[in-house]
């Protein structure tokens, strides 16, 4: 490529409905827009604190230890992991989809040792497994499991496998990426311990920040490390003294201060919702675009009571190329689906309404399109059924 010929990018707009990113709101768009200051000017400090604030109304937490991590919702990970797990510690960990497999490989990466729960894809953590996993191996250091497993749009019960974990003197680590601002995330009603979620999902910012959260029995055990967390970026005890919130912050790195002002600007509109009135809309939402695949003949993967509102794994047709299917409604109409990874690659779409996507106005074209696209490729659908089942769930007519 000559460079001479390269000019601005200017991307192309698309409606968002796959596993994130989501779509972003012009005032998170025109926030980052805003000059850029230093990272320890005090108006920048100020910000700081609110953006704290408004992370532990997000999480329903009052844990001082609150703060975005510099990274997509894998830093967020790798900052649970790296900080509370020593070489030789004994972590359970819960696979039921692709991130589960990705906390067990952080547990390896940091000497720990994994004891995984297997779960089938497409079904939540199951709990009598996981007490029979830490009943069997005393001096477990933490339970690790997806809250949200985005690969396969199931939800776990949180609560319980937190409950266990404290009943067997455990951590609980939670990956709530998926979940934040989308389903009830509860981490002080919980009593969860490290908690990471991602900027790109359900809050609808832009990607690339990992809001954390330590419980204070999870912080101390941070400070009381017997050997130098593995990553000098990720090493908490460093990083607060930038984000303590003392009075003198000490430099640690420098942050990405416009991205942070996307962040402040997306949980100002999360809060302004409230986050009830944004779980309910979430709910809301799946429940009619679930109505409106259902009358269209499609299938769901996930079982009623554990499907996730924000993340909809749709079971393609036999004999449809999915993978055709996703390209011409990219192509024609600009919506982006998510396909299916590891053991259901192929099998499934993700839908996702997540955040700003997750809108009327996005329900229905999406239903539409892909309801006119199956029937081009002669899939065995019912036409004319979708709207009309979508239209009755959110309006009741």
């Amino acid at each position: 490529m000559l460079v001479n010929s390269i000019q601005s990018f200017s991307p192309p707009r698309r409606i968002l409905m796959g596993p994130g990113p989501s779509d972003v709101h012009p005032r998170v768009l025109a926030a980052m827009a805003r000059p850029t200051v230093g990272h320890l000017d005090p108006s920048f400090v100020a910000m700081m604190d609110e953006l704290k604030a408004l992370l532990q109304y997000a999480f329903q937490t009052a844990n001082p230890l609150t703060l975005p991590v510099s990274g997509p919702g894998s830093a967020g990970m790798e900052t649970c992991f790296a900080n509370l797990v020593e070489p030789g510690d004994k972590v359970v960990v819960c696979v039921n989809g692709v991130f589960g497999g990705r906390m067990k490989e952080n547990v390896e990466r940091c000497g720990g040792i994994a004891i995984v729960v297997e779960d089938a894809w497409g079904t939540p953590v199951d709990t009598a497994k996981v007490a029979a996993a830490l009943a069997a191996n005393p001096g477990v250091k933490a339970v690790a499991f997806v809250h949200a497993e985005t690969s396969t749009g199931v939800e776990s019960d949180a609560a319980a496998l937190c409950a266990l974990a404290r009943e067997h003197g455990a951590y609980s680590i939670v990956d709530v990426v998926t979940s934040l601002g989308g389903v009830p995330v509860r981490v002080d009603a919980w009593g969860a311990d490290a908690v990471y979620g991602g900027s790109q999902k359900c809050l609808s910012c832009t990607p690339g920040l990992a809001p954390v959260t330590f419980s204070p029995r999870a912080a101390a055990a941070v400070a009381a490390r017997k050997t130098k967390v593995q990553s000098w970026f990720l090493d908490l005890n460093l990083v607060m003294g930038y984000w303590g919130g003392a009075a003198k912050r000490a430099y640690h790195h420098t942050a990405p201060i416009n991205a942070l002002y996307a962040l402040h600007e997306s949980l100002l509109m999360l809060r302004e919702e409230g986050l009830e009135a944004a779980w309910e809309r979430h709910a809301r939402h799946h429940r009619a675009l679930v109505a409106g695949l259902e009358a269209m003949g499609l299938g769901m993967l996930v079982a009623p009571a554990h499907r996730l509102p924000q993340l909809n794994a749709v079971r393609v047709p036999d004999g449809v190329d999915e993978a055709a299917v996703r390209n011409r409604l990219l192509e024609r109409y600009g919506i982006e689906l998510g396909a299916g990874l590891g053991a259901l690659a192929g099998k499934v779409w993700r839908i996702g309404l997540m955040g700003q996507s997750c809108s009327a106005t996005n329900l229905t074209l999406c239903l539409s399109a892909l309801e006119t696209v199956l029937a081009e490729m002669t899939a065995p659908i019912r036409e004319g059924a979708a709207l009309p089942a979508a239209a009755a769930e959110l309006y009741g007519r």
